[in-house]
């Protein structure tokens, strides 16, 4: 995917003066580094002294260790996946290889290379993936768990083989400040879990190959910092990979200028990027996991190190931390809402292991948990290394006075979230926030008002997901369009403009009317009620209301304004089949083993139609995660909006 002359039209449309600036500035100092690269000062006496404290990793439970383990065999055999692509040269990597495309990115100066173009590159995502070195980590964590040395060998040729192939200012890896960031993040836990190992002082601060990796790192990011709509989960990285760095590593002259400013930074930008209720910004659901991993990771190398970190730190990721525990469901799954592209921040352990459980159970260990919190009974090896480290909040050095939820909380106004619960783990979430966090809104997806309802954890009318990024535009179209959520759109189009695969140039504006989230769980009913402006001329209102005695979800949607085409859409999960006669489906899927049921009463009024797995266009699929699509139902009902006439949709649960 190649960006047209207009598309940088658009998006610097999108941007302020100072932005502006500061990237022309950027562009001058990458043309003069083309000709005289920095050249990294001279290191003698460098020590590693930010070893895991005693006893840590006796703190491992077993389960959570044998599963690292296996994971790592299956590593040291060449084999791993990466965004649904199935790989076996693991062993002895080609670092600028694609295996999806066949394709291999040029060894040019960075800058010239064109990463968005996955004819000239490949699909980058797979290229960038094992470069940011987190299978390195979990191969650490497995010697530090083992003391197999096998797996320190193993890391360290991968590491030498790396910087070899990749040296400063040459290839794709040195394109974006997000891989850099989660690469030194890498590089940091990987000297740590190595401590024990003969071989890991020769391997990082005698080697003077790794002292120029690390420095020109650190310079990069202190060169070249995501900007003003761009400053997302982006910078969140860049800082928190430069803070760890330069603390753990901080044996350069540029060492404690780098830690504060990047210290000064992540503090900026963790509140920038935090609503005051706790939710990232983003609206993207993986995002504020990827967020909170990478705070929590830079708070215990400022822990590790000594260095005073400022309270609004801990604050917001306390906050990320209780906004996570109450928007899960009741298996520990959280809203799929905006982009998901599977970005972890650290990563120490092996599959199977529950992401937001491992959040969930560090927030205990860190924050305390609060009576209305989920049980985590789910282990992990992250959770004990960083709770190590991170001083608990309730230290009166650490934590500033706040009040924490006393109860769990089902409205966040500020994030334009609402969780409806009922009887039987019924779980809703309804959208009626911002359309995304910018100018750009980059990770945004054109779901004002829609749901997304769950039975015990199972998808029911689901978000669909996001699928790709790059190289497959008709895909990312719609996986972020209007009709790829379970909302309803207008005269074909989206309710917000897209200028690009990460770019938005309208945007819908969203407003909460009602959000009484108190009835299904007193036996009542719960309301919320909510209308977007997206569709210009006409006004999008939607009211939804569950009831608990009769496990009924409805949901109202009415168009006010001129007559228009309308499509409404509700997209089943992967395990849901539906029988579609007329204007009513039969739903039916399997939970814990036994066969449930509902229907789905659609409005008659509209033409009811069943899609699953078409392609030409796409409609009827399921991303369970990024890379990775399967055929699922979407019924869509096709008519007209007159009048005052409105649209009910009811969803009513079996026993």
């Amino acid at each position: 995917m190649t960006m047209s002359a207009g598309w940088y039209l658009r998006r610097l449309s999108r941007m302020g003066p100072r932005e502006v600036g500061g990237r022309a500035g950027d562009a001058v100092r990458r043309r003069r580094w083309r000709s005289a690269p920095p050249d990294c000062p001279s290191v003698t006496g460098a020590r590693f002294t930010a070893s895991l404290p005693a006893g840590t990793l006796a703190a491992v439970p077993p389960d959570a260790a044998k599963r690292l383990v296996a994971e790592a065999d299956r590593l040291m055999d060449g084999h791993a996946e990466f965004f649904g692509v199935e790989r076996d040269d693991l062993a002895d990597p080609d670092w600028s290889y694609d295996p999806k495309t066949g394709r291999r990115a040029p060894q040019v100066y960075a800058f010239d290379v064109p990463y968005r173009d996955e004819d000239a590159v490949g699909d980058i995502k797979q290229i960038w993936e094992p470069s940011r070195h987190q299978y390195l980590t979990v191969l650490a964590a497995a010697y530090a768990v083992t003391g197999d040395e096998r797996y320190a060998e193993r890391v360290a040729g991968h590491l030498r083989s790396w910087w070899e192939a990749n040296p400063p200012l040459r290839g794709v890896h040195w394109t974006s400040g997000i891989e850099l960031g989660i690469r030194l993040l890498s590089w940091v836990w990987v000297r740590r879990l190595l401590d024990g190992w003969q071989g890991a002082a020769a391997l990082f601060e005698d080697n003077p190959v790794a002292l120029n990796q690390i420095w020109h790192h650190q310079r990069w990011l202190a060169a070249f910092p995501s900007r003003g709509s761009s400053a997302n989960n982006h910078v969140i990285a860049e800082t928190a990979g430069q803070f760890a760095a330069a603390c753990a590593f901080g044996w350069f002259p540029s060492s404690a200028r780098w830690r504060s400013d990047a210290l000064r930074s992540l503090e900026r930008e963790l509140r920038g990027n935090t609503f005051l209720s706790g939710l990232n910004r983003e609206l993207a659901t993986e995002y504020h996991g990827l967020v909170l991993e990478l705070g929590l990771a830079a708070v215990a190398e400022a822990d590790a190190a000594g260095v005073q970190v400022p309270a609004t730190v801990r604050l917001v990721l306390l906050r990320m931390t209780d906004a996570l525990a109450a928007v899960v469901d009741n298996r520990l799954r959280p809203p799929r809402q905006g982009d998901a592209d599977d970005g972890h921040g650290l990563i120490v352990d092996g599959a199977g292991t529950d992401r937001w459980a491992s959040l969930l159970a560090t927030g205990e260990a860190v924050f305390g948990r609060l009576d209305w919190w989920p049980a985590v009974t789910g282990t992990d090896v992250r959770t004990p290394l960083l709770a190590a480290y991170i001083q608990p909040y309730a230290r009166k050095d650490t934590a500033p006075a706040v009040s924490r939820p006393a109860e769990r909380p089902a409205h966040f106004a500020d994030a334009g979230m609402t969780i409806l619960r009922g009887p039987e783990e019924i779980w809703v979430r309804c959208d009626g926030g911002p359309h995304g966090f910018l100018s750009i809104a980059a990770h945004a997806h054109a779901d004002a008002l829609s749901v997304e309802v769950r039975h015990d954890g199972v998808d029911v009318l689901a978000d669909p997901g996001t699928f790709c990024y790059h190289g497959q535009p008709e895909w990312r179209r719609y996986f972020r369009s209007t009709l790829g959520h379970n909302t309803l759109e207008l005269d074909g189009g989206d309710q917000s403009v897209s200028g690009g695969p990460f770019l938005w140039t309208r945007h819908a504006r969203s407003r909460v009317l009602v959000a009484d989230a108190s009835g299904a769980s007193a036996g009542g009913t719960s309301r919320w009620c909510a209308e977007h402006d997206g569709y210009q001329d006409s006004v999008h209102r939607r009211l939804v209301e569950l009831a608990a005695g009769s496990r009924e979800l409805t949901v109202f949607d009415e168009v006010r304004g001129p007559h228009r085409d309308v499509r409404l859409a509700f997209h089943l999960g992967p395990a849901v089949t539906a029988e579609l006669e007329g204007n009513r489906a039969r739903l039916t899927w399997s939970g814990d083993g036994e066969e449930r049921s509902a229907e789905l009463d659609l409005p008659a009024r509209l033409n009811w139609r069943a899609h699953r797995g078409e392609s030409e266009p796409p409609l009827g699929w399921y991303s369970a995660g990024f890379g990775r699509k399967e055929p699922a139902t979407t019924l869509v009902g096709t008519g007209v909006a007159e009048g005052t006439q409105g649209f009910t949709t009811v969803l009513r649960f079996h026993g």
